[in-house]
């Protein structure tokens, strides 16, 4: 079982949903929960493992990291 608070923006906005679809607020989060978790686990683990390993990069490095534009080229 898991409680949490939201703030009042975001309680309301499930409210509306909710009452517009006639599913539950927790149907809704829960749906937002399972959409992300996959992506949070691989960011947060990720990021769990490189601390722990020691290894930090500046911004400049993550930037230049994040350039993917890669070609491919496909023999026959």
């Amino acid at each position: 079982m898991l409680a949490i608070k939201l703030p009042e923006e975001i309680e309301n906005r499930l409210a509306e949903l909710a009452a517009k679809t006639g599913r539950t607020k927790t149907y809704y989060v829960r749906e937002a929960i399972l959409e992300h978790l996959d992506e949070l686990e691989e960011k947060h683990l990720t990021i769990d493992r490189l601390e722990k390993a020691g290894k930090s990069w500046t911004l400049d490095e993550v930037e230049k990291g994040v350039d993917l534009h890669i070609n491919v080229v496909l023999k026959s």
